[in-house]
């Protein structure tokens, strides 16, 4: 069976050929595609900005960059079958990379944006599973590419009590991007007026910069919309965890996926945040020793309250979303899921950029279970 393939025309910019994609969350943008589950289907996409970086791109060059239009996103994909309080499993069959790919930091953006007065780029050329950039000699990068930002879209609901609280954390001087119409995909202003921006990830995943989401893995989120308008993009050849200067090694992708849908499970488990797995032994693609499962956080308590850029919230809500999972999937009790995420789970930081939200992850290697 021949898979389906959305193409993205790369010369021009998304708002030039808006019916492949949008760079807003917001439940009434139309799909561009159906898809069955089990079916597969390859999506290209742009790059995070939108071809603004190119090889001829200098530092100073950088104050001009227009963050309004990331993330430029392709989709959404319309599942079938697939209804408010699902889990979709996104599966990763494969990754396409480009042949360039973009890191760059400007001082209005990353982890140490206070330490770097100064913008900075570097282009690297992609080949043989490897990065290499003239601008950082000596240094040769294994290439693992997947999707910084993948997800589906948020409820009626879900949009509303998202941007309230993101707008308190905003008005407490925490760092957020409010909803902006400037240069939004889709245009139309009864979307683009109150759509909620692509920088941060949240509950319904997003761009969340985990690493591990390469080929070969698995991404599942709840779903809180009838087909769950699935979108992707923002390409990455490598990332460290973290993604500490505000891009990766930023590239253009095409990205083949499998989508199955586990009817009320999400609602069962009462899932509200993205989780992500790999069953096949150790691989240089991934941080991990073999098999694994991992839960995420952001930086939102439990009862619906932003903070902005706290590591240490993100950090809770990724473990005790790993002990939900070790009780209710597992049956353990929670004292034994407790000492268990203690001594085999691995808590890191996944992305510290994507204000206001940090991403941390809790990650349980599979060969403990005899």
């Amino acid at each position: 069976m021949i898979k389906p393939r959305i193409r993205v025309d790369r010369s021009k910019r998304l708002a030039e050929q808006p019916e492949v994609g949008h760079n807003r969350w917001h439940p009434d943008i139309p799909a561009i595609a159906r898809v069955r589950p089990g079916e597969r289907i390859v999506l290209e996409c742009r790059d995070a900005i939108d071809g603004q970086v190119t090889p001829a791109t200098r530092p100073a060059d950088l104050s001009r960059v227009n963050l309004n239009v990331a993330h430029a996103l392709t989709g959404p994909i319309h599942i079938e079958g697939a209804e408010p309080g699902d889990l979709l499993e996104v599966r990763i069959v494969d990754v396409e990379p480009d042949s360039v790919g973009f890191t760059w930091f400007t001082p209005s953006f990353g982890f140490l944006r206070d330490h770097f007065p100064d913008p900075a780029v570097f282009t690297w050329r992609i080949a043989g599973g490897y990065a290499e950039s003239a601008g950082i000699p000596g240094v040769r990068i294994r290439g693992a590419p997947f999707a910084g930002t993948l997800g589906v879209a948020p409820s009626r609901a879900q949009l509303t009590r998202i941007a309230a609280r993101e707008q308190r954390l905003l008005e407490r001087g925490g760092m957020v991007l409010p909803p902006d119409p400037r240069d939004a995909v889709p245009a139309d202003p009864k979307i683009a007026n109150e759509a909620l921006r692509t920088i941060p990830p949240r509950e319904f995943a997003g761009n969340l910069d985990v690493r591990q989401l390469s080929r070969g893995s698995r991404l599942y989120v709840p779903v809180n919309v009838e087909g769950a308008l699935f979108s992707i993009g923002d390409g990455h050849f490598a990332q460290g965890d973290g993604e500490v200067c505000g891009t990766a090694i930023e590239m253009r992708a095409a990205f083949d996926l499998e989508f199955h849908v586990a009817k009320g499970e999400a609602a069962r488990r009462r899932l509200t945040t993205a989780s992500y797995a790999r069953d096949d032994p150790a691989s240089p693609d991934i941080a991990a020793a073999g098999p694994f499962f991992a839960t995420t956080g952001i930086s939102v308590t439990e009862d619906g309250e932003n903070t902005s850029e706290d590591a240490t919230l993100a950090g809770k809500r990724a473990m005790l979303a790993m002990i939900d999972h070790l009780v209710v999937d597992r049956g353990f009790s929670r004292a034994q899921a407790y000492a268990i995420a203690s001594v085999a789970v691995d808590l890191r930081l996944s992305s510290v950029v994507n204000v206001p939200n940090f991403v941390a992850s809790a990650v349980l290697p599979l060969d403990i279970f005899v």
